[in-house]
C-alpha cells in the first residue's frame, strides 16, 4: 500500500506530488490524458504560491522561465485610472510570475514522481485505514490501495467524490475571446475598462502578451475576427489575432473538501472566473498547505489541523469567488452614463487606500495561506 495517490497531473496535482516527494512521502500520480497538456490558460503565479513552492525547489526554476510583473495599470478611455503596484507589497515575492501553463507543468513534472498517463479512475472506495482506487488504462483494469487519496483532476473529477448536484455550479452568460501575440514592451499588466467591455493585456516571456476581451453573451462564430475588431475599436491596437479562442466562466464551491481519507483540491473543489487570475493559485494553495498535514498523518495520527485547513480553504474559495464575480461585473459592457460612473468610482477608490487593498486582494494576500505563514521569509525578498 502506498502513502498517497494523486488523481490528476495538472499544475495542482503535480505541485502537491512534488512537495510530498520532497518531504519523503511515497506518492503515485494517475492522469487520464495520455500526454501532458500543452495549453496556455493560467499564466500568473502569485507570491503566496511562489513562497510555498520553494519547498519542492520549483520556485527558482519557475522564475527562470517567467516574466515578473511588478506593476499594473487600470485604464479607461485612454486615461490611467490607477497604478497597481505589486512591488510595494511587503511579501516574499513582490510580483506576479507570468509564464504559460505548459511551462509551469513542465517544471513541476520534473520534480514530481513519474505520471501514469492514460489511466482513468473509475471508482474511489473507502476501506477502513485505506482507500481502494479502481482504474482503467492501457494495461486494462487495475486496483490500487493508498493511505490517502487526493483528487486534483479538475471539475471533471467531482463525481468521484461528490454525489450529483452536491456542488452547485453557476454558469455566467459572459463570453471572452483570447489570444497570445508577439508584442515586445514593458512587463506591465494592463486592464482597459472600456464602455464596450474589458480588454486585458498581460506580458508573457519571449516578448509576447496574452490579450483577453469581453465578447458579450452570444456565441462567437469568428473569434479571431471579433477580437481583431474589439482590440482596434476599444484600445487602438492592431495585431494578428489568428488562433484566437473563446471561453466562458463558471462559479462553484464544494460544501466540503474531505470525505474520510479522500481529499479534494483545486478545480475539483472550486471554480472561479479566470478574470482576475486566481483559480490556479487557489488550487496551488490548497495543495501546498495540505502537504505538511498529510506528512504528519502518514507518520501516525490524524492531525488536528486538517479540519482547520478545510475551513480556511473553503473560506478562501468563497472569497475568491466573490472577487471573481466583481471582476466579471466590472468587465462587462455598459451604457455611456454607467461607464462614466464606473470610471469615476474606480479612480476614486483605487487612487486612495483602496488601491492597496485591491492590490493585496488581487495578489491573494487575504488568502488563508498567506495569513497563516505562506509568505515565509523577509518582506520584499525576491
Amino acid at each position: 500500500m502506498i502513502d498517497a495517490l494523486v488523481v490528476g497531473a495538472g499544475p495542482v496535482g503535480l505541485a502537491l506530488s512534488a512537495d510530498l516527494r520532497a518531504r519523503g512521502v511515497e506518492v503515485e500520480i494517475v492522469e487520464k490524458r495520455p500526454t501532458a497538456d500543452g495549453g496556455t490558460r493560467a499564466i500568473g503565479i502569485h507570491s503566496p504560491a511562489l513562497a510555498l513552492l520553494e519547498n519542492s525547489g520549483a520556485t527558482e526554476e519557475l522564475l527562470r522561465h517567467a516574466v515578473r510583473i511588478r506593476r499594473g495599470e487600470a485604464r479607461a478611455d485612454g486615461r490611467t485610472l490607477a497604478a497597481i503596484r505589486f512591488d510595494r507589497l511587503r511579501v516574499r515575492h513582490p510580483y506576479v510570475a507570468a509564464l504559460p501553463q505548459a511551462d509551469t507543468v513542465d517544471v513541476l513534472t520534473r520534480l514530481a514522481p513519474p505520471v501514469r498517463r492514460g489511466v482513468r479512475v473509475t471508482a474511489i472506495l473507502q476501506d477502513g485505514a485505506a482507500v481502494r482506487v479502481r482504474t482503467a488504462g492501457p494495461d486494462g483494469d487495475d486496483e490500487r490501495r493508498a493511505r490517502v487519496v487526493i483528487v486534483a483532476s479538475g471539475w471533471a473529477g467531482r463525481d468521484l467524490v461528490f454525489r450529483p448536484g452536491a456542488v452547485r455550479t453557476h454558469h455566467y452568460p459572459d463570453r471572452y475571446a483570447m489570444v497570445d501575440v508577439a508584442a515586445p514592451g514593458e512587463a506591465t499588466a494592463l486592464v482597459h475598462l472600456e464602455r464596450a467591455g474589458v480588454v486585458e493585456s498581460f506580458p508573457l516571456p519571449g516578448g509576447r502578451r496574452r490579450l483577453v476581451a469581453w465578447a458579450g453573451t452570444s456565441e462567437l462564430a469568428d473569434a479571431a475576427g471579433f477580437l481583431h475588431t474589439a482590440l482596434r475599436e476599444r484600445v487602438g491596437v492592431e495585431v494578428d489575432t489568428t488562433g484566437a479562442t473563446t471561453f466562458r466562466v463558471r462559479r462553484a464551491v464544494a460544501p466540503a473538501l474531505r470525505r474520510g481519507r479522500v481529499i479534494v483540491v483545486g478545480d475539483a473543489a472550486h471554480e472561479v472566473s479566470p478574470i482576475g487570475g486566481q483559480g490556479m493559485n487557489l488550487g496551488l494553495l490548497d495543495a501546498l498547505t495540505l502537504a505538511p498535514l498529510l506528512v504528519r498523518w502518514m507518520r501516525g495520527g490524524e492531525p488536528e489541523g486538517l479540519a482547520a485547513w478545510e475551513r480556511g480553504r473553503l473560506a478562501s474559495a468563497r472569497h475568491a469567488a466573490r472577487l471573481a464575480f466583481l471582476n466579471t461585473m466590472l468587465g462587462r459592457g455598459a451604457s455611456v452614463a454607467a461607464h462614466a460612473a464606473r470610471s469615476t468610482a474606480l479612480r476614486a477608490v483605487l487612487s486612495g487606500p483602496g488601491g492597496g487593498v485591491f492590490t493585496r486582494a488581487y495578489a491573494m494576500g487575504f488568502d488563508a495561506a498567506a495569513r497563516r505563514g505562506g509568505e515565509s521569509g523577509r518582506p520584499g525578498q525576491g
